[in-house]
């Protein structure tokens, strides 16, 4: 089908070019992933650079990107394909003198018809990503929806027939273990945990993502950020948030991380009212 990536090096390398910074593991599982043509169920606490890690692939092995954001409720039409109801409408309307055998046959065609994400992976004829993204909120039936086109790299249409992928997309799963997944699912996927980065990681995703601050300020910023997730919080900071509050220092042209600072950043890195107070509590900056 085609490989995008000549070694697990490679990988690290095209992804540092797109700014994400990966560690040996992420490396070698999307380049086992890229030669077994396996999806990647990727699974940990949210904000650890899940759903970025599907778009740096996507952006370093020059693919194109399709994602399916997952939601309770998600049905088949949203998740495969449904028919454009008005174009077909108004076709029928056009052709009012044909009988519906004539009208049947002209109406149920490619032309109506309109792909969402896993048809659109399906039939591509260019490379493509697809991430699923928060697989985890799905309902059962649409797992198993999800599962039978991941196993069988095909669609059926009834009006059309079954559409089977010429290339494979490169897929991965992302989840935040908020239920747990059945066992076939995961058996057909490679398995990768991320967690939040070790600080020397995050130090050089701080670095690559904001290089206008100083080394010092990065130092601290990190640190800052660890003793933050070392807290009972209701939502710990994510690695975006560590990068927008990195942006932010920048934007105010600070010349060093202290307590104004880091009270000042709090709303930047936590997102509610109860973490914003306890973390001021924790870290003494109250009056």
């Amino acid at each position: 089908m085609g490989e995008r990536f000549t070694s697990p090096g490679a990988v690290a390398a095209g992804l540092a070019g797109a700014g994400y910074v990966a560690d040996e593991a992420v490396a070698a599982v999307v380049f086992l992933a890229d030669r077994l043509d396996k999806p990647v169920l990727v699974e940990g606490p949210a904000g650890t650079g899940k759903t970025q890690l599907a778009a740096s692939v996507a952006q370093a092995s020059g693919s194109r990107l399709l994602r399916l954001q997952c939601y309770e409720g998600l049905d088949e039409a949203r998740a495969l394909y449904e028919w454009n109801y008005r174009k077909q409408l108004l076709r029928i309307q056009v052709e009012r003198d044909a009988s519906w055998a004539e009208v049947a046959g002209d109406i149920f065609t490619e032309e109506f018809l309109l792909p969402r994400p896993l048809l659109a992976a399906i039939s591509a004829a260019d490379p493509v990503v697809l991430l699923v993204d928060e697989v985890d909120r799905l309902e059962v039936e649409t797992e198993a929806l999800l599962l039978e086109v991941l196993a069988e790299q095909q669609v059926s249409i009834p009006e059309l027939g079954t559409i089977r992928a010429t290339r494979l997309p490169l897929v991965f799963l992302t989840s935040n273990a908020s239920r747990e997944l059945s066992e076939a699912l995961k058996r057909r996927c490679l398995f990768l945990h991320m967690d939040y980065p070790t600080p020397e990681r995050e130090r050089a995703i701080v670095a690559a993502r904001v290089p206008d601050l100083a080394g010092h300020l990065a130092d601290q910023v990190v640190a800052v950020v660890a003793t933050l997730r070392q807290l009972e919080l209701h939502k710990h900071p994510s690695i975006s948030e560590t990068v927008d509050w990195a942006r932010a220092l920048v934007a105010l042209g600070a010349a060093d991380v202290g307590a104004p600072e880091v009270a000042a950043g709090l709303p930047v890195l936590l997102k509610h009212h109860a973490d914003v107070t306890r973390a001021a509590k924790e870290l003494a900056l109250g009056p």
